[in-house]
């Protein structure tokens, strides 16, 4: 069944009644409605789809009856938060009376609570349309699309592929690769020798190696909030207690960790200082060293993940700058910037820790491959990587400005100054009502409540600067809301 830009067709054989089912059962198969996301009202669902009250209600018994969804009093219905082993009825196909039996299968395989990474990121990578989406946390890859990236891979494999590809090869990472990560560094004067860097798969692998060596179920993580709900899903899943930290402007806030520190005595605090998603915040100098002074005060350390960097200024203020990598963990990738199915990332950290970190890397990986990392550390050095970053901030300055003013034309407010890729802004409605009614149009947004601990209604959005230059979701993004004011 298509996803999107679904209508429900009175002549078909199918009743309405069990098309409407099918569309709201495969939404939440796919992730598009995620575990304790609200579901029209009745009467909204019956104008939204031009069918009668009755219809929606027999829909909505339905869903209940197969498991799908829940009717909360005097709250209204909302997708169901199911157990991890619990199996749900699958939506019928075409009769009341037969079923998808594969349907269901993947239902029950799939379908787990809403703290689970694994859900998130399968939704996270549903492509509903051929729409540019304002939901997406990458660059269009008509952007990142380059010659020297295949050029770099056959310079590697002229050399011949044997000395790396029929052994494990370095468990640290390949040694160019990490040479070159130390002289980006830097850039950003933060001093890493060679031998504190730690290649990983990705951003995410970094901050999972981080967590695993660190952490015991039970401890205590501060996050940032708004955050990205990735990171929350990962640390819960993981049995940690997450303590949401509020992010302003200049940086988190520090009155809240301190009650932290003293109430439930951390281990960790995970922060994006420079182009924080998804407000675009830089952490001030000033917040920064209040920030350093607390963390070695109450000795928790500081993961701060600059996976934004080549998007940034590079004299923004880093923590692990200041601090010279006593208390601080950096984590990077070029995911954002270069090409994100390569998954090549890295850590640097306290020399101290990094045997700690490398042994959980070899438990989970034993080393990455060396393929790619020679390649990045080719186009690193011949300035290839430098050129491309140049060409894209510049490319992306002026699609920041287009969709800014875009979305003030058709109604938003920004919350934060538009900065990096993506923009926080006030929509007036509430988002997680209007990214169900945007999936019927093709889009797929990224309400607010996603970046919350603990998912609440919100009427703020995130939206990627790079997929809304186009005034045609504009335009539809402005029907809708003017339909929802309407009905309040």
């Amino acid at each position: 069944m298509n996803h999107v830009g679904h209508m429900l067709v009175k002549a078909s054989s199918v009743s309405l009644t069990e098309q409407l089912v099918q569309l709201i059962a495969s939404r939440i198969q796919s992730h598009l409605l995620s575990p304790g996301s609200k579901l029209p009202s009745v009467r909204q669902c019956a104008q939204q789809h031009q069918l009668s009250p009755s219809t929606v209600v027999a829909a909505y018994d339905r869903l209940q009856a197969q498991g799908w969804i829940e009717a909360r009093k005097n709250r209204g219905f909302f997708v169901r938060e199911v157990l991890k082993n619990e199996a749900i009825s699958p939506a019928s196909t075409g009769n009341s009376h037969s079923t998808d039996s594969s349907s269901g299968a993947a239902v029950a395989r799939h379908h787990q609570a809403p703290l689970n990474a694994g859900a998130l990121v399968r939704g996270m990578f549903h492509r509903i349309s051929d729409k540019p989406q304002p939901g997406m946390g990458v660059l269009p890859p008509a952007w990142l699309d380059n010659h020297f990236l295949a050029s770099s891979v056959r310079h590697v494999m002229s050399k011949g592929v044997a000395s790396f590809s029929y052994e494990y090869g370095e468990p640290h990472g390949d040694m160019g690769l990490r040479r070159a990560l130390s002289g980006k560094l830097q850039q950003h004067q933060i001093h890493a020798e060679a031998d504190q860097i730690i290649t990983t798969i990705g951003a995410t692998h970094a901050l999972d190696i981080v967590s695993r060596t660190l952490l015991r179920a039970g401890d205590a993580v501060m996050v940032e909030e708004p955050g990205w709900a990735i990171e929350y899903a990962r640390l819960a899943s993981m049995g940690m207690k997450i303590l949401p930290v509020p992010r302003g402007p200049m940086g988190p806030d520090l009155e809240i960790m301190k009650q932290y520190c003293e109430q439930h005595h951390p281990k960790l605090f995970v922060s994006l200082s420079v182009l924080h998603n998804p407000t675009g915040y830089c952490l001030t100098p000033s917040s920064a060293h209040s920030l350093l002074t607390l963390a070695r005060e109450k000795q928790f350390y500081i993961v701060e993940d600059d996976t934004y960097s080549p998007l940034a200024n590079e004299h923004a203020t880093r923590l692990c700058a200041l601090d010279a990598l006593q208390q601080t963990i950096y984590v990077g990738g070029f995911a954002k910037i270069l090409a994100p199915n390569w998954r090549v990332g890295f850590l640097a950290s306290p020399a101290h820790l990094t045997e700690r970190f490398l042994e959980t890397k070899m438990l989970s990986t034993l080393t990455t491959p060396s393929l790619l990392e020679k390649a990045l550390a080719y186009c690193i050095e011949q300035g290839q990587l430098r050129r491309h970053t140049e060409r894209i901030r510049t490319q992306l300055s002026a699609a920041r400005n287009r969709s800014t003013q875009l979305a003030l034309a058709h109604g938003c407010e920004f919350k934060a100054e538009p900065a990096g890729l993506f923009g926080w802004v006030d929509t007036g409605v509430d988002t997680d009502a209007l990214s169900q009614r945007m999936l019927d149009e093709g889009y797929l947004l990224a309400p607010g409540a996603l970046f919350h601990a603990n998912r609440v209604p919100s009427t703020l959005m995130r939206i990627n600067f790079a997929t809304t230059q186009d005034l045609a979701f504009w335009q539809v993004f402005e029907r809708l809301t003017e339909q929802m004011q309407e009905r309040k």
